[in-house]
């Protein structure tokens, strides 16, 4: 597999996941904090350099991916807002930039996306792309409350530009600014961790979300509504995310994420 094809597919995951997380803006638990730590190593071998004493890195970031003439002028991770926010825009648009993407602290709030997937909960306040318009539609009332089915179509633009856009310009700039989201990553509290790994991990987990068909049963016994099946509502943030933007956009996310994960390690798990 070449590297232009790798970069491709890779891209997607992020910008699969920053998508998807950004359709989710519920959450019940405490919200945790950004950190404000030491400056990042400037370039992907300073990285490979720190990780030598670390545990082994299953899918390592290599420094031939990242061009060779950007690869040691990298921004301090406290200053590296312009340069992404600039990278975002050549990317998308000014405007989809604008209207979706918070421009403060953007590679720290993509890598905290990215860990919480898995996870109970994630802080709305946190998410890279600001939260989705409009109310949580439901249908019935009492035994009979479920997800609306006009619910899916408040999704279906930001999956939309999940498959639209340029998955090889966006990983190129994944790659170019590796060095940084590892940083935001050890910082986060994974001194001995890759990123890398913990997205390829969070592929995984997607992946195994169920697939359920509507209507989908909710309750409400306070203010928010929940998933009326057990077995659903005790489910990560992630899966649920997919559970509630409707079973056909969670098979269009999936089915870009397994291009993906067979495009990066060469397979899909079972």
């Amino acid at each position: 597999m070449n590297k232009t094809t790798r970069w491709l597919l890779a891209a997607t995951l992020l910008g699969a996941t920053v998508i998807v997380l950004y359709l989710w803006h519920q959450s019940t638990l405490p919200e945790p904090q950004l950190l404000y730590p030491v400056e990042a190593p400037t370039s992907p071998a300073a990285v490979v350099a720190e990780s030598k004493s670390e545990p082994a890195i299953r899918y390592p970031i290599q420094e031939s991916q990242a061009p060779q003439a950007e690869s040691k002028t990298l921004p301090a991770l406290t200053a590296s807002d312009p340069a992404i926010w600039d990278a975002l825009i050549a990317l998308f648009g000014q405007t989809p930039v604008q209207q979706l993407f918070h421009p403060q602290e953007i590679v720290r709030r993509i890598v905290v996306t990215v860990d919480n997937l898995p996870r109970q909960s994630a802080a709305a306040r946190l998410l890279p792309i600001k939260p989705v318009d409009g109310k949580f539609r439901t249908a019935g009332q009492a035994e009979n409350l479920a997800i609306a089915p006009e619910n899916a179509a408040r999704y279906t633009r930001y999956v939309d530009l999940a498959e639209m856009t340029d998955a090889g310009k966006f990983v190129a700039l994944y790659v170019r600014y590796y060095p940084l989201f590892q940083r935001a990553y050890q910082d986060l509290g994974y001194p001995n961790g890759y990123f890398n790994d913990r997205l390829v991990a969070v592929i995984d987990h997607l992946l195994a979300a169920p697939e359920v068909d509507a209507p989908v049963a909710l309750v409400q016994p306070h203010v928010l509504y929940e998933l009326a099946d057990p077995g659903l509502q005790t489910r990560s943030a992630g899966h649920k995310i997919l559970v509630r933007m409707g079973s056909k956009n969670a098979a269009r996310i999936k089915a870009k994420l397994r291009e993906i994960r067979a495009a990066l390690v060469g397979g899909i798990p079972k």
